[in-house]
């Protein structure tokens, strides 16, 4: 489907192709995510971290809204605190986020679904769509922690996580996991809750398996 203000683009390759002038003109640039597999997958890390920096240099406002799943992988959290030092403001929300780029509050671009390895995206400029999304967006912005405040809140579970989610795929005991950690069960009990709230997982199952896409099994 694609109009005056909507088009529908697949894959990183065409969507960039199609909004490159739009970030290249921006002067506010807002970014909500998941992870760090929604947008930019393809694009090398050290690329994104120097177009963040040239975007500073310009004067251009990048913010970047992400979950606290980013920070249980040691790797991702050192790039989002290469982003930051590169001058994106960076901050960390426990509600659910709209894939989302704002674009000088003009254009929105909305994250799809998976489909034979590629995401569709939309790209909007319908008023009524941006302006909605961007309200959203500035709930949620509002309502988040910086990224230095919630990773040292994580820096202990980060280590624990991998260990952790090794235990619960074995599908072993909590008393036998608690042990092998080295923890009381009710220790064990919370780190498990507290890894699942950081995943934004319901369910142990449902832990393991948003880890994996996480890259963290």
């Amino acid at each position: 489907m694609e109009t005056a203000e909507v088009a529908i683009v697949r894959g990183e390759e065409e969507l960039f192709a199609r909004t490159a002038h739009l970030f290249a003109a921006a002067s506010d640039v807002a970014c909500a995510a998941n992870d760090l597999n929604t947008w930019a997958a393809t694009r090398p890390r050290p690329e994104i971290a120097e177009g963040v920096a040239e975007h500073h240099r310009a004067g251009v406002r990048v913010r970047k809204l992400y979950r606290p799943g980013v920070l249980l992988n040691p790797s991702t959290a050192q790039h989002l605190a290469t982003l930051r030092d590169a001058g994106a403001d960076i901050r960390i929300t426990r509600d659910d986020v709209n894939e989302t780029i704002i674009l000088d509050r003009r254009v929105v671009i909305l994250a799809g679904d998976l489909s034979a390895g590629r995401r569709s995206y939309s790209v909007v400029s319908r008023p009524e769509v941006v302006q909605g999304v961007a309200s959203l967006f500035e709930v949620a912005w509002r309502s988040s922690v910086e990224l230095a405040v919630y990773d040292a809140e994580l820096t202990e579970l980060r280590m624990l996580a991998p260990r952790v989610l090794e235990l619960l795929a074995s599908g072993g005991k909590d008393e036998s996991a608690a042990r092998a950690l080295g923890l009381g069960v009710r220790t064990y009990r919370r780190r498990v809750a507290e890894l699942m709230a950081a995943l934004g997982a319901e369910s142990r199952f449902q832990a393991g398996v948003r880890a994996r896409e996480l890259g963290l099994v």
